[in-house]
């Protein structure tokens, strides 16, 4: 699993509709109390930034993927909606 860029890590979190914050708790990342008011999350800052050496590793880049419906091949199913599925359907 390749490991994503800054601007990759920044274009999948716009496409899902998140804030750095919101992908920030969906991933388990820490927030804090930002200087103006509100929240952010620098760690999320970090891994969008061109400048900084840190990148989120290929696949937890994967599982945020799949959490968000993004990934390009696979998704997450229910439990409960695999039991209903016929196993020639799963592949």
């Amino acid at each position: 699993m390749t490991t994503p860029t800054g601007d990759e890590l920044k274009a999948a979190r716009v496409k899902a509709g998140l804030s750095q914050v919101e992908a920030a708790i969906l991933m388990g990342y820490p927030v804090q109390s930002g200087s103006r008011g509100g929240q952010q999350s620098r760690t999320w800052q970090a891994l969008e930034s061109s400048s900084d050496p840190r990148n989120m590793p290929g696949p937890i880049f994967a599982m945020f993927q799949l959490l968000t419906d993004s990934h390009p091949i696979y998704s997450l199913i229910k439990k409960n909606a695999c039991a209903e599925l016929d196993v020639d359907e799963i592949g």
